[in-house]
């Protein structure tokens, strides 16, 4: 479904979701190198902390902070040391600007007071799937704290989308569907002995199973996440020539799968259904 959206608004949430951006790369950045003595404790509070360079510490000016902007402005430097200045920063930036973008135009459920509260949880679900994408891919592990967090969200958000359509069906379906990717997964992880999926991917199930709503979409969720993690793979194990049982990321696969299936798995199911009937 897509709403009539503003020009404007539009604009508005695309500047919200790259400041969200440039706020994730400082997070990630901190979260990881918070036991790190190479910097000052002060620097890597999220609250309080002034933004660095993390070649050589210098602190960051507000024309350096501007999100998107400063990177290009700077070519990709740092104005102190001249050292290059990761393109994560950018990409992450410019990637949560399009998917507040793509969530606002493609919103299922509209915007009445109460559902522009479920989409400000949305968005913050994003953020926090976007954050633990982003540290799955760098270094295989997806934070206790963030999968903590982005399950208290997403409880909330199903609670109120629920109470929204006054379809306690809705809530009951979407528990349960946690409840049986959780178990399908610890089954994997026990049966393989984390060969097949990692322990992050374990606690994370729940929040992906209830975000699907149902036990169907769970299955779905699998089979694009799966389709996914192959996609990316293959190429990866042909062209450095890793090992089959070499271990990928699959935390990120299962989030775009899992936002994939929030917003098109009805129209998914129906296509599916016309190739087989």
């Amino acid at each position: 479904m897509i709403f009539s959206v503003r020009p404007i608004q539009t604009v508005l949430v695309f500047l919200l979701g790259i400041i969200f951006g440039s706020f994730i790369n400082a997070y990630i950045f901190r979260l990881h190198e918070k036991n790190n003595k190479k910097y000052k404790k002060s620097n890597l509070s999220i609250l309080s902390g002034r933004s660095i360079c993390p070649k050589c510490q210098h602190v960051l000016s507000v024309s350096e902070l501007i999100p998107l902007f400063s990177w290009i402005y700077l070519k990709g430097k740092c104005k102190n040391c001249h050292k290059s200045i990761s393109i994560q920063y950018p990409i992450v930036e410019l990637l949560t600007g399009l998917l507040f973008v793509f969530s606002y135009k493609y919103w299922p459920y509209g915007f009445s007071e109460l559902r522009t509260t479920i989409f400000g949880l949305w968005l913050l679900l994003l953020v926090t799937f976007i954050v633990l994408s982003v540290y799955d891919f760098k270094w295989m592990i997806l934070p206790n704290i963030l999968v903590k967090y982005s399950t208290l969200i997403g409880v909330l958000l199903i609670i109120l989308l629920a109470i929204d359509q006054r379809s306690p069906k809705l809530l009951i379906e979407s528990l349960i569907s946690g409840i049986i990717l959780f178990i399908f997964f610890y089954g994997l992880f026990v049966f393989s002995k984390g060969m097949w999926i990692g322990g992050g991917d374990v606690k994370i199930s729940f929040l992906l199973g209830i975000l699907a709503m149902t036990p169907v979409n769970c299955f779905l969720l699998v089979f694009i996440a799966s389709l996914l993690g192959c996609i990316y793979s293959v190429p990866i194990i042909f062209f450095k020539n890793l090992e089959l049982n070499s271990k990928i990321p699959f935390g990120p696969f299962l989030i775009i799968s899992t936002v994939i299936v929030f917003f098109y798995a009805t129209d998914l199911l129906n296509w599916y259904k016309t190739l087989v009937f």
